[in-house]
């Protein structure tokens, strides 16, 4: 079973990528902010984690420089998904080693899709 870590301090966002990514069968992590996220690295494994930029204590950005610190996580296929949509803030998520970068708002299926896509 895929394993999935959803980095978010809104409720509603994952609440709704928590039910689609249970229902295509994929264990779900869930963390409220960067610093929760990494203590749930230091004993599970995901194979993708979203990671929200704007967040209490750690910031998303912050975060992933940690994560990729880290060689047990070099096979992490990290997604930022986040508002800040300026090309400045894309251009730094994608060069501080992300995958793929989506902004909010965004369409459940698209975040699903790319999901699918970094794991095949």
């Amino acid at each position: 079973m895929k394993k999935i870590l959803i980095v978010d301090d809104e409720p509603n966002i994952v609440m709704s990528l928590e039910y689609t990514f249970k229902k295509n069968s994929f264990e779900v992590f869930i963390a409220r902010d960067g610093q929760e996220a990494l203590d749930i690295l230091q004993s599970n494994l995901p194979d993708v984690i979203i990671l929200d930029v704007m967040m209490p204590y750690v910031d998303g950005f912050e975060t992933i420089e940690r994560i990729k610190q880290n060689p047990k996580l070099n096979h992490c296929k990290i997604i930022f998904l986040s508002a800040k949509n300026k090309d400045s803030d894309i251009e730094k998520g994608l060069s501080l080693g992300a995958d793929a970068y989506l902004t909010k708002p965004f369409s459940i299926k698209k975040v699903v899709d790319q999901v699918f896509e970094l794991l095949h």
